[in-house]
């Protein structure tokens, strides 16, 4: 690849939300209630913001919180929510609701953030260099633990505190980390190949920023993420509001 595939902001145009949700054998999870059955991703998208608010909550002083102060809070209703913690078994006293802490702790065991997740950064631009700055990242114990790129003026320096390495050393480096989560924030052109690399590197789950549809093997877990196609929802709507006269 050419020095500068893996370097800048990845080109953010058309790609989708949709999850590639292919689950390895190795993949690691907690016991449900039915072990043939599996929650839907937006579920599992569910229990993050429910994670988020619990976090919130507690930080206040509260103690409980019944499923009608998580709608206020969020937005999905009670019921919505006493289904999705339905999946992962019985939760809360009836009359008295559930304790912040312990319902905290649980749903972070779920998604197995309860302990620090090693995440690597392959491309480190300008996204890469924002994603490293992200607070949320490390509040819920995702730690990027190196950054890697092709360029030879990032190479062996320092990226908010994350070393910079060289990405032919990707799966050297790596057998020393044990990462298995990836941050793919590099153009099209570099996508495929970057992500065939992480794969052989080590890497089961990859969090895609590149505007391309990844081949890679089934028991690999990819999510994309695109800024563009949100906005462009985000102006269909606004767009509408205003023929409505809303």
């Amino acid at each position: 690849m050419p020095q500068d595939e893996l370097s800048g902001m990845a080109d953010l145009s058309v790609t989708g939300n949709d999850s590639h949700a292919s689950r390895g054998g190795g993949e690691k999870r907690s016991r449900l209630p039915n072990e043939e059955r599996l929650p839907p991703t937006p579920t599992l998208e569910r229990l993050t913001t429910y994670l988020r608010c619990l976090v919130d909550m507690g930080a206040t002083g509260m103690d409980t919180v019944s499923s009608s102060q998580i709608e206020q809070q969020t937005g999905i209703s009670a019921a919505q929510f006493r289904k999705d913690l339905s999946w992962f078994g019985e939760f809360g006293k009836p009359g008295v609701g559930y304790n912040i802490v312990e319902l905290e702790g649980r749903i972070a065991h779920i998604l197995q953030i309860h302990r620090v997740q090693p995440i690597l950064l392959i491309g480190a631009g300008n996204l890469g260099s924002a994603l490293i700055g992200y607070p949320g990242l490390e509040e819920h114990k995702f730690q990027i633990v190196a950054a890697f790129d092709t360029d030879t003026n990032k190479i062996g320096k320092r990226l908010r505190g994350i070393e910079v390495y060289d990405f032919h050393r990707l799966r050297e480096i790596n057998r020393s980390l044990g990462a298995r989560m990836a941050i793919l924030a590099v153009p099209a052109s570099a996508a495929q190949a970057a992500a065939e690399h992480a794969v052989e590197s080590g890497v089961r789950a990859i969090l895609n920023f590149a505007p391309i549809l990844l081949r890679i093997p089934s028991q690999v877990i990819v999510r994309n993420v695109s800024f563009l196609q949100e906005l462009a929802v985000l102006s269909y709507h606004l767009t509408e509001s205003s023929r409505q006269g809303k």
